[in-house]
């Protein structure tokens, strides 16, 4: 564990080191006029040739919270659940049954690692979004009536960013998403099976009408394909937009309104942060259905 943390410091301390030189060029950049959100995640130093950006940083902040919660909740497991175990137990239980019950067993073995692994990461950094601080603290111009040392208007170019609200983060997750799931979908159908699977006749049809609707079902198969192809793009794209779209809203509030009329938002980012994880969790576990599954007659065939 002291190793743990002690490797979580090294890799943070380009930040800090970089927030206390505050390089002119990068300062300069905070007084450029544009959204108060950047669609892009700034970059905020680099290691090596690898630039690092505000969504990374954060993204190694949320990955240790989850290893922290998950060591300290299972360190003492006992016979009745309690505290953080529970907690961790009722996640991990109820993601199971919702695979289960959508899935066939085997299949469900195959993508709950995976589909239970995007759900926490995604629900955890969507809430850990909107604690105070992220989106706020960082460079942007000094506010001239703050009253505070080092004051700022708003954060032009802030030190956290949600790593679901940088479409690097939610492009990756889908790019993953699509590989396994065509892993698993030869796995389950063979390859000579998938393709009767997308491209084949469906309904136990047979004689001269085969002839017609095999041409049918070919034009529809290549439509599958096209859809295949663009579901991960719309998982990435979705979670995305959501996500930036609220940082966005969250932040014209603060920057604009006054007292308590940012608050009814935020109420609505938390419920938006849990159901867009359920939604993309829903939906990449619908997409793998699709692939691996067979109707009345293939399912014959194939214990066969």
């Amino acid at each position: 564990m002291k190793a743990f943390f002690v490797a979580i410091l090294f890799l943070a301390a380009p930040l800090f080191l970089h927030a206390a030189e505050a390089p002119a060029a990068l300062v300069a950049a905070t007084h450029e006029e544009g959204p108060l959100v950047s669609p892009a995640a700034p970059e905020l130093f680099n290691i090596g040739p690898i630039p690092v950006t505000n969504a990374m940083i954060y993204t190694w902040i949320i990955g240790a919270f989850i290893f922290v919660a998950i060591k300290l909740g299972t360190s003492n497991l006992k016979i009745i659940p309690r505290g953080l175990q529970n907690v961790i137990e009722m996640a991990v239980e109820g993601l199971e049954d919702l695979t289960k019950g959508l899935l066939e067993p085997k299949v469900a073995v195959w993508c709950f690692p995976l589909v239970a692994t995007y759900f926490i990461f995604i629900v955890i950094s969507n809430l850990m979004g909107l604690l105070p601080g992220v989106g706020s603290i960082g460079y942007g111009p000094v506010a001239e009536h703050g009253g505070m040392p080092f004051a700022i208007e708003h954060a032009s170019l802030p030190f956290f960013r949600p790593p679901t609200a940088d479409a690097n983060t939610t492009i990756a997750m889908s790019a993953i998403f699509f590989i396994m799931s065509t892993i698993w979908a030869f796995k389950y159908n063979g390859p000579l099976g998938l393709v009767k699977h997308i491209f084949g006749v469906k309904g136990g049809l047979k004689g001269m009408i085969l002839v017609p609707f095999t041409i049918i079902f070919a034009l529809v198969g290549v439509i599958e394909v096209i859809s295949i192809l663009i579901r991960p793009i719309a998982l990435a794209m979705r979670l995305y937009g959501n996500i930036y779209g609220g940082e966005s809203v969250l932040a014209l509030m603060v920057h604009k309104a006054w007292g308590l009329a940012a608050v009814p938002f935020y109420v609505l980012e938390f419920v938006v942060a849990i159901v867009q994880a359920m939604v993309f969790t829903i939906l990449c576990i619908a997409f793998i259905s699709t692939l691996c599954s067979h109707t009345e007659e293939e399912g014959e065939t194939h214990s066969h």
